[in-house]
Formats: structure tokens, sequence, C-alpha cells
């Protein structure tokens, strides 16, 4: 996947008043953080998705945003909950600070998975 550097950019120099902005690749696309939080994907065709949940999906149904979904081996179809940045997000920074601040908050509502060392850590 080639990485679309001026899509995190825009959204890192958006989000400069928020805090800071850095990504990690992930299956296939790039998983962007606002500090530390997860709160979007850049899938591989270089579409940016923010993170919702069940308290924002009012206000990402209203606006007509996609659920995002893929192909899983076994060719069964699975969604995830991200939603389509809307197209105003590409050349409106303030648009997309109003609509990424909404995938930040469901970040943070989302719980903390516990990843094997902290499990073992706790024993």
């Amino acid at each position: 996947m080639a990485l679309d550097q001026g899509l995190i950019d825009w959204v890192a120099e958006a989000l400069t008043a928020e805090g800071s902005v850095t990504h990690r690749r992930m299956m296939g696309g790039v998983t962007l953080y606002l500090d530390g939080v997860v709160f979007a994907i850049v899938d591989g065709d270089g579409s940016l998705w923010f993170k919702g949940d069940a308290d924002s999906d009012a206000a990402w149904d209203a606006a007509g945003c996609a659920r995002f979904t893929h192909e899983r081996r076994d060719g069964t179809v699975a969604s995830m909950n991200y939603r389509r940045a809307p197209e105003e997000c590409h050349d409106d920074p303030e648009a997309l600070r109003e609509w990424a601040m909404l995938g930040v908050a469901a970040g943070r509502r989302a719980p903390v998975k516990k990843t094997p060392a902290s499990r073992k850590k706790r024993a």
C-alpha cells in the first residue's frame, strides 16, 4: 500500500490546535491517533474514515456517511465502527476538525483493550 502522506499531513495540520497526530500502518492501511487516542483510519485506497460508536451514529447517519466494510477471506462482509469522512473534510479544515473530533470522542469512549503482556503483569 502506498501511504497517502499528503492526507495524513492535511489531517495533522487541521488538528494542530487539538493535539499531536501520529500514525501506524495496520492491516493494509494506516491508523491515526490524536495524542494516543485512535480516531481514524486511512484505507488502502486513500479514503479517510473516522471512528464512530453508538453515541455518534445519529450524526454520521444524518450526514450520509457509510460504514467501513471489508471482505473477509471466507467471502463474508464485515463492518467496523468507522464512518467515511464527508467530502468537505478534504478541503475545509474546520469541517475536518469537527468530524475528526467526533472520532476522537468515540475513541476516548472505547474500552481499553488489554494486551497479552498487560494481562501477564496482573497475574
